[in-house]
């Protein structure tokens, strides 16, 4: 296992870069593993603050193990490593090194703010009723979401307000301080434990292909086109390789075989793609820091040159990525028990192959969700800018960056994803809550009509009431989320539901759903390791697309 070191500078080891890199290969020749599925112990174990977008645990090659079991992983040891001596405290970008000064202190909960007498608190978690699914979505054990699937994104990034955006970040009352916030009866909200049985999936849906892949591949897809890949190779360096699904015939390019920081210890941790380019982060856990890196892609499927576009480490969490159309967006935030903790944090963009990245929008705290990719949009969660914890969900529209949707939760409220679909914002809960009314369970909200751009209180409201491990999508005009083992379509419009059956041999997760945003398809995934009692062994990544009828 890697040592945590510590994080005093009176215990950095001052010695040159060449003694550095070469302790690091004495070190990986000592504790090299055989194969990729080693590295799943790497780093010390570390819970996300509030959930990155990556594994930390489980290992690429051993996505399909994290049903039984997986620890923490390469992902932890980045954010629990100690401070590299050269960049502790610092983000260096394209726009130029700095060092962020602690200007500005974050407010801390207030009691006295409007009717709110006590800040509350989550009275229990991963406790959901039975149903839909194949049973209750929680037993007591943690949450699997799709931060545990990737190995590397350890902690979240950056956003919030930027003043292009003339969208009110509060939406306060003219007369007081109090926030505006989502108020929803119990009597509004409608659960997926009152939908009838499950009708056949082949009178919604039609599988317009299948494909493997490696074992262990993860995938994201916001693009009818494409699915971002990160592939596990057969050897522990490099650790995965990067690739792009092409959804309509299947074929499978790779673009990256390994890391550009790779001659000095760095692997590729995550990536998200659209049909016009690529962004990935890469990480060095054992000197505590990591590198975004972006490039366009060609209509013949050829990569252009990659352009560093961030890197940090130290007091900065590695940052959580989406791609939209031609810009590949990242969130920037200090971690919470650092030096930076005070720091803003910031949703940054950039064309993909730039070199100017841009600051869309500055939270004056952490973000409460990754970036949700849709079509033309961007979903963050930064936080209200007010006494008290308030986080607001904020649809950018990615042409101007302009805020044309929000809406802000109740007090301490903290979804675990967030997104945007045909009736407005969605979000989840893997906690249930002893106020909030109708949305105080956990699962995934979604209003029952479109209400985008509306009054959202006013509207009644679905539940998938199942312990949420990803972000909900729309295909066509139905909502797909993921279930305990399976991938489910809702007809919120017909209160009518169906499940795409799983491979038989599919880990203890089941189905995976890849897709965010609204589209014309929905793309899951599971690993297989397999042997039926007569036929061939079955080890590999299925892919499966499918369309609305």
């Amino acid at each position: 296992m890697a040592n945590r070191r510590s994080t005093s500078s009176a215990h950095i080891r001052r010695t040159s870069s060449a003694t550095r890199r070469a302790s690091r290969r004495a070190d990986r020749q000592l504790h090299s593993p055989t194969s990729s599925k080693g590295l799943g112990n790497a780093g010390a174990n570390r819970k996300n603050s509030h959930g990155g977008r990556g594994v930390s645990g489980a290992q690429i090659s051993n996505v399909a193990g994290l049903g039984s079991g997986g620890g923490a992983g390469v992902g932890s040891g980045l954010a629990s490593g100690g401070k590299r001596a050269a960049h502790s405290g610092r983000v260096r970008s394209r726009t130029g090194a700095h060092s962020r000064a602690s200007s500005r202190k974050q407010q801390a909960p207030s009691s006295g703010l409007g009717s709110v007498s006590v800040a509350p608190t989550p009275r229990q978690s991963g406790k959901s009723g039975g149903g839909i699914g194949g049973g209750a979505g929680g037993n007591g054990g943690p949450t699997i979401t799709r931060r545990h699937l990737i190995i590397g994104a350890v902690g979240v990034g950056a956003v919030a307000a930027l003043g292009g955006g003339a969208y009110a970040l509060t939406q306060r009352n003219a007369d007081s301080d109090e926030v505006v916030t989502l108020e929803v009866p119990e009597s509004a909200v409608s659960s997926s434990n009152d939908l009838g049985d499950a009708q056949p999936a082949d009178e919604h849906m039609t599988l317009s292909g299948s494909y493997d892949l490696p074992y262990g591949t993860l995938l994201w897809s916001s693009d009818d086109q494409v699915a971002a890949c990160l592939i596990p190779s057969e050897t522990a360096n490099p650790l995965c390789q990067v690739g792009v699904l092409w959804l309509g015939s299947g074929t499978l390019t790779t673009l990256l075989e390994t890391s550009q920081g790779s001659a000095e210890g760095f692997q590729i941790y995550d990536v998200r793609a659209t049909t016009h380019g690529i962004i990935w982060v890469e990480a060095d856990i054992l000197e505590n820091a990591w590198r975004v890196y972006t490039a366009s892609l060609s209509e013949q499927a050829v990569l252009g040159e990659a352009v560093l576009a961030e890197e940090g480490g130290g007091d900065w969490e590695t940052p959580s990525i989406a791609a939209v159309g031609d810009a590949a967006y990242w969130q920037l935030m200090p971690k919470p028990d650092s030096d930076a903790s005070a720091e803003d944090s910031q949703l940054k963009t950039v064309a993909f192959g730039g070199s100017d990245p841009q600051v869309v929008w500055t939270s004056h705290g952490r973000f409460a969700t990754p970036p949700y990719a849709c079509a033309d949009a961007l979903v963050i969660t930064p936080r209200v800018d007010t006494s008290g914890v308030y986080y607001q969900l904020t649809r950018l529209d990615c042409a101007s960056h302009n805020a044309t949707d929000t809406l802000i939760l109740p007090r301490n409220m903290t979804p675990l994803e967030a997104g945007y679909g045909n009736t407005g914002f969605m979000f989840s809960f893997d906690a249930i809550y002893d106020y909030g009314g109708g949305i105080a369970n956990l699962g995934t909200y979604c209003p029952a009509q479109d209400t985008q751009g509306g009054n959202y209180s006013d509207a009644s409201w679905f539940r998938f009431a199942r312990t949420p491990s990803a972000a909900p999508a729309w295909c066509g005009n139905y909502l797909a989320v993921k279930s305990t083992t399976s991938v489910c379509g809702v007809d919120l419009s017909s209160s009518t539901w169906f499940t795409l059956g799983m491979e038989d041999g599919s880990d203890d997760y089941g189905d995976y759903l890849a897709t965010s945003g609204s589209g014309e398809l929905i793309v899951t995934y599971a690993n297989i390791d397999h042997t039926p009692l007569s036929g061939e062994h079955t080890h590999c990544c299925r892919v499966r697309v499918w369309r609305p009828l």
